[in-house]
């Protein structure tokens, strides 16, 4: 097996890196007594790839809805570009923002790339001169934004990422409705949280989608993952009182980790299982 990735390769909103270690750990309980696991929401795939690095034996079916393949296929790609721009800035203090001419010059980088390749990486390369905790996804974006020199040294690497995964590019429903069958199926569960930007599920992620997440746990083997301000848990505790075990997340353990967006804004992402 090739070498294991402890971040997913390339920028992606809401990978689920500081869990790691919690959800290895869960796997390792589920040895012997799962032979699949099912990443329904796969994101940019380093559950599903931490999942075939943990239990080898496994089959993992990684769910890449949001084309994160296209991005690493396009990694050279995307590497020559940002070299150009870090050539372009060379001698720009990191962080430093961009004048007006250096941002109209690195827009100019990109829209030739676009215009020669068809389509580009605009998340990675907008991760590399937008501030902390700005994403975009088109060139239309991109010209909104104020810029800043945060190209990082070197360039990024995938090389055995997807090694032993099987990619699929389904809705979640079909894909589950696929392999619900089997009762020795781990299902991993990331949906976009509630109150954040929903992806590529935007076009139709509303309140009645998360709650129909929540029939999927019903005599399944899950990890679930949210965050206290979706209020998911809230709901499902209400529920509990109510109906007792046939509630969804009914004698689930939860694990909690916490985030800090600066030093006044933080929140609590949440870790569900229940095997």
């Amino acid at each position: 097996m090739s070498r294991t990735y402890k971040c997913a390769p390339l920028p992606f909103m809401g990978q689920k890196r500081y869990f790691l270690r919690d959800f290895a750990e869960v796997l390792k309980q589920a040895e012997g007594e799962i032979d699949t696991v099912v990443d329904l929401f796969g994101g940019s795939g380093l559950l599903s790839h931490t999942a075939k690095r943990v239990l080898p034996e496994c089959r993992v079916v990684y769910n890449d809805f949001d084309r994160y393949d296209r991005r690493l296929a396009a990694i050279e790609d995307t590497n020559v570009i940002l070299a150009a721009i870090k050539e372009l800035l060379n001698g720009v203090e990191h962080n430093k923002r961009l004048t007006d001419r250096q941002r109209a010059d690195v827009l100019a980088i990109v829209e030739d790339a676009q215009k020669r390749l068809g389509r580009v990486d605009i998340l990675t390369i907008g991760r590399s001169v937008l501030f902390s905790g700005k994403w975009v996804t088109s060139l239309e974006e991109l010209r909104k934004h104020t810029m800043y020199n945060r190209v990082r040294p070197g360039g990024y690497e995938c090389a055995g990422y997807l090694d032993g995964l099987e990619v699929v590019h389904m809705d979640y429903r079909e894909l589950f409705e696929r392999e619900r069958g089997n009762s020795r199926a781990l299902f991993l569960l990331d949906p976009p949280y509630l109150t954040t930007e929903c992806g590529m599920y935007e076009n139709y992620w509303k309140l009645t989608d998360y709650l129909s997440v929540l029939r999927l746990l019903r005599g399944t083997k899950y990890v679930y993952f949210t965050s206290d301000k979706s209020q998911i848990v809230e709901l499902c505790r209400f529920m509990a009182d109510e109906y007792g075990e046939s509630a969804p997340m009914y004698g689930a353990t939860v694990r909690m980790r916490t985030n800090h967006l600066n030093y006044q804004a933080k929140f609590n992402d949440m870790m569900i299982t229940r095997l």
